[in-house]
C-alpha cells in the first residue's frame, strides 16, 4: 500500500487529479486478495479511494493556490450541478453492472488524451464564460461519471476547463477543489450506502476500509504537495501533453479491463 501511495499522491497534485484512478483498481486487488465479499469488493475500493482523495486533494488546492492557479467562482457555479451529478451517481453505483459504463468511460477519456495531446497552449489565455445550461449538463454528467469510479474527475474537468481558455496550471488547480467536491460527497454516498445494504465489511464503516485510508493519506497528502509545485515548474505545453499521454494510458487500462469483464 505504502508504494502505491507515493505516486497516487505526486499525480494527484501535479495533474489536480485525485489519484482514484490509481488507488481504485489496487484497493480492488487487495480487498479480493483479503476475501472480502466480492459482490461489494469494487463498492469497498471506490468508497476509500474517495474518502483518501478528501486530504489530498485540500493539500493540492492549497499549493495550488499560492500560484493563484484556482478559480473558486467556478469552482462554486459549477461545482453545485457536479455535487448534484455525485449523489445520483452513487445512488446507481450501489447497485451498478459496471461493463457499459467502463466501455464509455474509456471512450471518452480516449478523446480527452487525444484532445490534450493536439492542443496547444496559448500565449494569452481567454477565459470564456461557461453558460450556465452548460454547467448543468457537464457538471452533472462529470459527478454523475465519477461517482461509480471512484475518481475525482479531473480527468473530465481539466480539459473542459482548457476548453473554455484556461491555461493548463489553473485548469489542474481548479479541477482540484471540483474533486474535493466530489470526493466529500462520494466517500459521505458510500458510506450511506454500506450501511444501508447492511456490507458489514472487516474494519469499515459502510464502504470505508478504515487501515487503508490511514495508511494512505499521510502519504498521499505529503507527495500531492509537491506534485503540484512540480506542475508550476514545467513548461505549460509540456504539462498538457503530459496529461494527455497519462490519459490515454488510462483509457487503455479500462478498456483492457472491460474485455476481461
Amino acid at each position: 500500500m505504502i508504494l502505491t501511495a507515493i505516486p497516487v499522491g505526486f499525480v494527484a497534485g501535479l495533474f489536480g487529479i485525485g489519484g482514484g484512478l490509481i488507488t481504485v483498481p489496487f484497493l480492488y486487488y487487495i480487498f479480493e486478495s483479503l476475501g472480502i465479499d466480492k459482490q461489494y469488493t469494487m463498492h469497498l475500493a471506490v468508497g476509500t479511494s474517495f474518502a483518501i482523495i478528501i486530504p489530498t486533494s485540500i493539500v493540492s488546492v492549497l499549493t495550488h493556490h499560492k500560484f493563484k492557479a484556482v478559480d473558486f467562482d467556478i469552482v462554486k457555479t459549477y461545482g453545485i450541478f457536479v455535487i448534484l451529478g455525485v449523489i445520483f451517481g452513487t445512488i446507481f453505483a450501489a447497485s451498478l453492472k459496471t461493463k457499459s459504463l467502463v466501455l464509455f468511460f474509456s471512450i471518452i477519456i480516449f478523446l480527452l488524451s487525444i484532445y490534450l495531446l493536439l492542443l496547444k497552449e496559448r500565449k494569452k489565455n481567454i477565459i470564456i464564460k461557461i453558460k450556465l445550461h452548460l454547467k448543468i449538463i457537464l457538471g452533472f454528467l462529470v459527478g454523475f461519471i465519477s461517482a461509480p469510479m471512484g475518481i475525482g474527475g479531473a480527468i473530465m474537468n481539466v480539459p473542459i476547463l482548457k476548453f473554455f481558455g484556461y491555461s493548463i496550471n489553473k485548469a489542474i488547480g481548479s479541477a482540484a477543489a471540483i474533486g474535493f467536491l466530489i470526493a466529500l460527497f462520494g466517500a459521505i454516498g458510500f458510506i450511506i450506502s454500506g450501511n444501508y445494504l447492511d456490507a458489514r465489511l472487516p474494519l469499515s464503516i459502510g464502504f470505508l476500509n478504515i487501515p487503508a485510508f490511514l495508511i494512505f493519506i499521510p502519504i498521499t497528502t505529503f507527495m500531492a504537495r509537491i506534485g503540484a509545485r512540480t506542475v508550476h515548474r514545467i513548461d505549460k505545453n509540456k504539462i498538457s501533453k503530459i496529461l494527455g499521454i497519462f490519459l490515454l494510458l488510462i483509457a487503455s487500462k479500462f478498456l483492457f479491463e472491460y474485455l476481461k469483464l
